[in-house]
């Protein structure tokens, strides 16, 4: 229980403290679509999706993850990260063992960071791990500085369209889970990120008629593949939003 309050507080301290404060230029509005944990269904129907609409995701990984079940699904296999990589979609970064950043102090930090760099360049050596993702969606406030010395960004869960001044090490982003939203609210997230010009992410894992809590049916993904398209706004990864955004 101790562990979780002070993960929660963290988390909450480290949504006010800003690492890497950066102002988005007027553009047009974008969105991304990412993905955490490795579900084979993500890097097989959520990145043909993609690919059949023009776009690309961005897979936040964890090594330890790759090609093992779970309560929820199966890791996807090296040879998928491969596909996925030289499909033009991005390999971000998770910590090695998926534990918790608000549960590690630096030297600790820097060993996940350094054993999961390893782990993706023994499988291709020209993936390049750029932009990190919280593991569980729980920052540190902590850590933030250090990851902003490591990585271009650092995606959380936090809904809402980054707009404005935003923080890099702790980008905003909407669940893509049928348990938290419907088409509906999907709209509601489109229509913002319109309105204000931002860079809206969303997050998930699988990608099944049957999801877990943490995914989605291919129904919702494409809804908001067309959503993206109605609007004409671009979907692209999180590298390509941070090149467009100058960040």
């Amino acid at each position: 229980m101790l562990s979780t309050l002070n993960g929660r507080l963290s988390n909450r301290l480290a949504r006010h403290f800003r690492a890497a404060p950066h102002r988005l230029p007027a553009h047009a509005p974008m969105v991304s679509f990412t993905f955490d944990d490795a579900p084979d269904s993500a890097a097989g129907e959520g990145a043909s999706l993609l690919e059949a609409h023009g776009g690309r995701g961005t897979f936040y990984l964890a090594g330890s993850l790759i090609d093992r079940p779970s309560d929820h699904w199966h890791g996807l296999s090296n040879d998928a990260i491969v596909r996925l990589h030289r499909g033009g979609h991005e390999i971000g970064c998770h910590t090695f063992s998926h534990s918790r950043a608000v549960d590690l102090d630096e030297s600790a930090m820097a060993r996940e960071i350094e054993r999961n760099r390893s782990y993706f360049l023994g499988i291709d050596s020209s993936i390049r791990l750029e932009n990190f993702a919280y593991p569980y969606g729980l920052a540190s406030v902590w850590r933030k500085p250090q990851l902003a010395q490591n990585f271009r960004s650092a995606r959380g869960i936090l809904p809402g369209v980054n707009s404005d001044v935003i923080d890099l090490q702790f980008l905003r982003a909407s669940p893509l889970v049928n348990y938290e939203i419907d088409m509906a609210g999907v709209d509601r997230y489109f229509d913002e990120a319109v309105a204000s010009g931002g860079w809206l992410i969303f997050y998930g894992h699988d990608v099944v008629d049957a999801p877990s809590p943490y995914g989605c049916t291919p129904a919702l993904l494409r809804h908001a593949l067309k959503a993206a398209e109605k609007r004409n706004m671009p979907i692209v990864t999180v590298a390509e939003a941070l090149r467009r955004i100058g960040a």
